[in-house]
């Protein structure tokens, strides 16, 4: 079986590692990392989604602010309180919960975040660097980053020889991912709803990235022996009429961990990562800041 890889142990290491940043930076010269949310409307997974967010913040001992607007709030408002929030010293890292309601320009209103407060990693200036490898003055999308992470505790920081097929083509998840195992020296490959016998182009892969958003479409048989498979699907399904829901991933997990070396599992797997790297991303905002050097994780 599988070696299973805890992202909950993991994320808690990295938060740890936050934490003791602040306080030396604190210390060091009296800046508090800053971290705003803001969410508009009142969509039930959205709330879970930044109430853990906001919570993480104040436990690393972030200055934390939650900014709950209702949902016929403008695009015009919403801009003028990100331009607010861009101006602010106190704050160093800007997240804006998506969806937005539909009279909201989402990609508007995220370009608009300044580059060097964008924590989330989806400003063009982020998104560029990560293109040409600038990671270290980047903002990596928090899932991909956590994801490096996890794998780089089963490979090592150098994957040259090895090769990655990412499966989901996404500007959040897919395409970062790619540019990040191409930094690594992977041998990368994008797959996606068009591509043929994805089975087989999966069955190449050292490295297997699960990432479409389709409960349990990667089979155990789509598994090269030996394979990291990395797990990012959240997909609630309910198996019979009257039954409670339950949580699954993008991979049948039984199934793939009779042929993975090493797999993540859903929940406890990524998702943790997310919200450890958000933290991350603000702390390291924070250092540049006041021209430190950020921590590495």
């Amino acid at each position: 079986m599988a070696e299973v890889i805890n992202g909950k142990l993991v994320g808690e290491e990295v938060v740890a590692k936050v934490k003791d940043a602040t306080t030396s930076l604190l210390e060091g010269g009296g800046v508090q990392p800053g971290l705003a949310v803001v969410i508009v409307g009142e969509d039930p997974a959205s709330q879970v989604y930044v109430n853990s967010k906001s919570r993480k913040a104040k436990e690393c001992g972030f200055h934390s602010e939650q900014h709950t607007l209702p949902a016929e709030t403008s695009e015009a408002d919403l801009l003028q309180l990100v331009e607010k929030l861009n101006a602010d010293p106190a704050i160093h890292g800007i997240l804006v919960q998506l969806p937005l309601p539909a009279h909201i320009d989402a990609a508007k209103v995220i370009q608009t975040i300044d580059a060097e407060k964008d924590v989330d990693g989806f400003n063009f200036t982020n998104v560029g660097k990560i293109g040409v490898g600038e990671l270290d003055t980047a903002f990596v999308p928090c899932t991909p980053a956590g994801c490096m992470i996890l794998i780089e505790r089963v490979h090592g920081k150098d994957l040259s020889g090895l090769n990655a097929v990412v499966i989901g083509r996404s500007n959040i998840v897919g395409k970062p991912m790619a540019n990040l195992l191409l930094a690594a020296n992977c041998t990368v490959t994008i797959a996606h709803s068009r591509t043929k016998d994805l089975a087989a182009l999966a069955r190449t892969a050292d490295i297997l990235v699960a990432a479409v958003g389709r409960p349990e479409i990667v089979k155990g048989d789509w598994v090269k022996p030996g394979a990291t498979v990395v797990d990012v699907g959240i997909n609630r399904v309910v198996a019979a009429e009257g039954e409670k829901a339950r949580l699954v991933g993008d991979v049948a997990f039984a199934e793939a961990s009779e042929h993975a070396g090493a797999i993540t599992p859903v929940p406890g797997g990524v998702g943790p990562m997310t919200i450890a790297m958000l933290m991350a991303n603000t702390l390291a905002s924070a250092y540049r800041s006041c021209g430190k050097p950020a921590p590495q994780f």
